[in-house]
């Protein structure tokens, strides 16, 4: 399996990454909102959003 962010072979150290550098990319991906898991919004996430005014509500 190669490295899912260079295809490079992943390093035992970082696995299934190269490296770190790549291990921190894909981080960063889940932590700016680029990888979502599809599925309902959360309960919470339900709640929050109707208390907005419709203008202000995310699409």
């Amino acid at each position: 399996m190669a490295c899912p962010i260079c295809n490079k072979d992943p390093n035992p150290e970082y696995r299934p990454f190269c490296s770190r550098r790549c291990a921190d990319i894909d981080l960063a991906k889940w932590l700016n909102g680029s990888y979502v898991i599809p599925g309902d919004l959360a309960e919470e996430d339900e709640q929050l959003s109707t208390d907005l005014p419709l203008d202000d509500r995310p699409h």
